[in-house]
């Protein structure tokens, strides 16, 4: 499964967490997409994007803070090739801490490179 499709897939399901209201597993989704497409500039901005204005809709300050940061250091992890494989991507964890990826997605991101 493409990187691509992995994104399409867990965006559907962010919208429909937050259809019913359960921000967790909203959250849980965008942190999977900003995982996926961290290899891809474009992509990675746009994940922080989806975050940020999720934060934005539920008032929770200290993420809007943490992805505006986020944004501007995006490129500039891509340009030095800087990137902590695996962060999620939320304010609540470093900037530049690598983390484990789950299994299912590494799948995913090893089939990018194959069909690369």
């Amino acid at each position: 499964m493409a990187a691509r499709r992995v994104i399409a897939i867990e965006m559907a399901a962010n919208r429909s967490a937050v259809e019913a209201g359960d921000d967790d597993r909203a959250w849980h989704h965008l942190e999977r997409v900003h995982i996926v497409s961290q290899p891809f500039l474009g992509p990675h901005l746009a994940s922080h994007g989806a975050m940020l204005g999720f934060a934005i809709r539920r008032r929770d300050w200290n993420e809007v803070l943490g992805q505006m940061v986020r944004i501007i250091l995006a490129p500039l992890g891509s340009l030095t090739g800087r990137l902590p494989v695996g962060n999620t991507g939320r304010s609540n964890v470093s900037a530049f801490a690598p983390m484990p990826i789950p299994a299912d997605l590494a799948e995913a991101l090893r089939q990018q490179e194959l069909s690369s």
